[in-house]
């Protein structure tokens, strides 16, 4: 199945919420022992999951703050990897942010405080933003072409339609070309589905039609010399 479809899978978005939460906490945790560790005796989960640490009165609760910071910036480049899709790229975030809600709420209670909601906020929109700026920018680069695999598409296409103006094609028969046609131009192209790149994205960089207006088009071309005669 192409990524073009619509396929419902929550084991896998189950496990991807919990790759890119894990993420967020162990980058974070990197950026909390660069920026905080050398200021304080001892590391604790305060810093992860106590809303009174993220503070803008202390030199140390502006480094948490930059820590939360930093780890939005890693955590939009974790969307591209792990969710690759841009509209997704905002439900995953308020995801993690909610789950992250929660884990406050079980060790410290409700966040009370202004800084805590506006820097989460801050986190939301930078990982949300930023990580479907990427997605888009990954779907829509170029595709490199090679002269040898332009040729062997061409004859791909000629022979798949040969003679088709002449018999009746049926719908079956058109999806299994389209299928066949798919494969051959990500081949092309140098990708393959696990990149996860849109049929649509494939065409307009390899620049072809689909196969199907193609025959249609021998149809019309096959109807008007028959008229001529």
């Amino acid at each position: 199945m192409f990524y073009g479809a619509v396929v419902w899978d929550p084991w896998l978005i189950v496990a991807q919420i919990v790759c890119l939460q894990c993420a967020y906490y162990l980058t974070l945790g990197f950026f909390l022992s660069i920026l905080v560790w050398t200021r304080v005796s001892r590391m604790s989960l305060v810093y992860f999951l106590d809303f009174s640490s993220i503070t803008a009165s202390t030199v140390t609760g502006w480094c948490v703050i930059a820590s939360f910071l930093l780890s939005s910036l890693a955590c939009a480049g974790y969307l591209v990897f792990m969710i690759e899709r841009a509209k997704k790229c905002l439900d995953f975030s308020v995801t993690l942010f909610v789950i992250h809600l929660c884990f406050c709420m079980l060790y410290g209670g409700w966040p009370s405080s202004v800084t805590w909601w506006i820097v989460n906020g801050t986190v939301i929109a930078i990982m949300a933003l930023l990580g479907e700026y990427l997605c888009i920018k990954r779907e829509l680069r170029e595709i490199p072409i090679t002269r040898l695999r332009s040729i062997f598409i061409f004859g791909f296409w000629n022979f798949k339609s040969l003679g088709s103006e002449c018999w009746a094609i049926k719908r079956q028969q058109i999806y299994k070309m389209s299928v066949a046609e798919m494969r051959i131009s990500r081949w092309m192209s140098g990708h393959t589905r696990m990149d996860r790149i849109r049929n649509e994205v494939i065409r307009s960089k390899v620049g072809v039609a689909p196969i199907e207006d193609k025959v249609r088009e021998n149809r019309l071309r096959w109807y008007g010399h028959v008229q001529r005669r």
